[in-house]
């Protein structure tokens, strides 16, 4: 019979032998150093807080939606600020390439409040406050005084929703009782682009993609990150080859298909909030978001 727990065990198990046992690759030579460091980066190994301080503020709008839910959501605001460390540094393999993490605290408000929709219309309106932790990563290009660097954000959130008013569907409000007034775990995948144009200070632009679960399921959700894990070994693996052949090339490549990946998925979880596994639907998030960054 078929043992779901054994089964996401082998799995994950599975995972950390991928990301633990490099591939073959020659060593030699004075680059040695530079390879480690290559290799733990693009491997996630790197989980660095010794890097520069950094403050980021942002601020956006963004869409709600539940499957099967009846009723509309007006569209709240958002405001957040990350705080934590930066590292940047040359690679290796192409000039004018950079190698970019940011590790971070963030917390943030999602609310109605921060609009000017003054409407007065029925949608059911929120106020939602998060915190969490989370990990930028990408490689930029290196222009002088000015870079632009593309990444792949993720991260993990816990939520507190309120609701300003309620839904006047019974099927829509037992929906929402799960997560009204209460904390809840959920996860969150970013995309987007910075613009250094001053030393340590740059212009963003993102798109954030988050679900809040009604229940968190540790097996189911544990088994998702796993099959995610196994998608973005395989991009790290091609992207380290586009190195090889094209360098210029692989910041683009590794942002288009990183974030394709984490969309896709997303699309998928907004049925069941743990796919491949049949689990509830999530309270899902859609953000638009730009912001500073300040890199002390």
């Amino acid at each position: 019979m078929f043992n779901r727990k054994i089964f996401l065990s082998l799995m994950l198990c599975l995972i950390n032998l991928i990301y633990i046992y490099p591939q073959d690759k020659d060593t030699s030579g004075d680059n040695i150093e530079s390879w480690i460091y290559e290799y733990a980066y693009v491997k996630g190994f790197k989980y660095d807080c010794t890097g520069n301080p950094t403050i980021i503020v942002n601020y956006g709008f963004s869409k709600i939606s539940i499957e099967n839910f009846n009723e509309s959501f007006e569209n709240p605001g958002l405001l957040e600020i990350k705080l934590g460390y930066t590292h940047e540094s040359n690679n290796y393999k192409a000039e004018n390439i950079i190698n970019y993490e940011f590790t971070y605290f963030y917390t943030g408000n999602t609310s109605v409040n921060l609009t000017d929709n003054s409407s007065g219309n029925s949608d059911l309106k929120t106020d939602l406050w998060r915190f969490g932790f989370g990990q930028s990563l990408g490689y930029g290009y290196n222009l002088g005084q000015v870079a632009i660097i593309p990444y792949y954000n993720c991260s993990i959130d816990w939520s507190k929703l309120r609701m300003e008013d309620q839904p006047l569907n019974s099927g829509d409000e037992n929906t929402i009782a799960l997560f009204n007034q209460a904390f809840r775990f959920g996860n969150s995948e970013e995309g987007g682009i910075k613009f250094q144009f001053l030393p340590g200070i740059s212009i963003d632009a993102g798109y954030e993609r988050s679900v809040i679960f009604p229940r968190h399921i540790f097996w189911e959700w544990a088994g998702g990150v796993a099959v995610q894990a196994a998608g973005q070994w395989a991009i790290d693996n091609f992207v380290n080859r586009i190195f090889d052949s094209s360098p210029y090339a692989a910041p683009v490549v590794n942002f288009l298909f990183k974030n394709a990946l984490s969309y896709g998925l997303f699309q998928l979880r907004h049925n069941e909030m743990n796919w491949p596994f049949n689990t509830a639907a999530p309270l899902a998030y859609d953000l638009f978001k730009f912001g500073l960054t300040f890199v002390l």
